[in-house]
């Protein structure tokens, strides 16, 4: 049942992954779903796997860490814990897609949620991995959506994923039409405007690196739109 003591308008911190890989005709590719059309967020849109933090992601422990350059620019202007970020980016593209971004190992205690969550991750032998996350982008919604997000992007090669990475039968029903595509190509779909913003930064890292002047942020958080850069 929802809860109504949360106010879906105020701002969530959120997490999505951006999983890349060299198609057979060797171009880039990034998995993209939509959303339905019935979605109070993006309705119809095609986006990337991911979604708001849960409560119960502070309290994951990562089998291996985030890079630490990644760690320092993902706490920059926020107070939320990096690898809470992290696993909840792992998190939601397991629930979305089925992927699982882990290596194998045991959990120090058994995760206590079932189904499509933590419980089912740990359930394959699996240990959630943030060791191949790179934090590309920062984008907070604008005011006035019926739904807001505090949103950090992270581009990871699909090598990272233990299992198919085109076996997506426990997926949940979040995301239809869950495919592959190339780079080139999203822009034949109905995509939401920052995440036309963000293919194309995800273009510009994966033919030149991530740029030296830091990581992009769009901060809607205040009266007037800002653009930043996290170093």
């Amino acid at each position: 049942m929802p809860n109504p003591s949360v106010d879906k308008a105020a701002i969530r911190n959120a997490a999505t992954v951006v999983l890349w890989r060299n198609g057979p005709n060797g171009a880039a590719q990034v998995l993209m779903g939509q959303r339905g059309a019935q979605a109070a967020f993006m309705p119809s849109k095609y986006v990337f796997p991911g979604g708001a933090v849960d409560a119960a992601d502070a309290d994951v422990a990562l089998a291996k860490g985030l890079p630490e350059a990644c760690k320092l620019r993902l706490a920059n202007g926020t107070d939320v814990r990096p690898d809470t970020l992290a696993a909840a980016a792992i998190r939601e593209l397991w629930e979305e897609t089925g992927l699982a971004l882990g290596i194998t190992g045991t959990w120090a205690s058994p995760p206590a949620d079932e189904g499509h969550d933590w419980a089912g991750f740990a359930a394959r032998g699996l240990a959630p991995s943030a060791q191949g996350m790179e934090f590309i982008f920062r984008a907070i919604t604008p005011p006035g959506r019926p739904r807001r997000f505090d949103a950090r992007f992270f581009l990871v090669p699909a090598a990272h994923i233990a299992g198919d990475i085109d076996d997506f039968s426990a997926a949940s029903d979040e995301l239809s039409h869950l495919h592959w595509i190339d780079l080139a190509a999203t822009r034949s779909l109905d995509l939401p405007f920052i995440t036309e913003v963000v293919l194309a930064e995800v273009a510009s890292v994966l033919k030149t690196g991530p740029a030296p002047a830091g990581v992009p942020f769009f901060d809607n958080s205040g009266p007037r739109p800002l653009f930043r850069r996290l170093v």
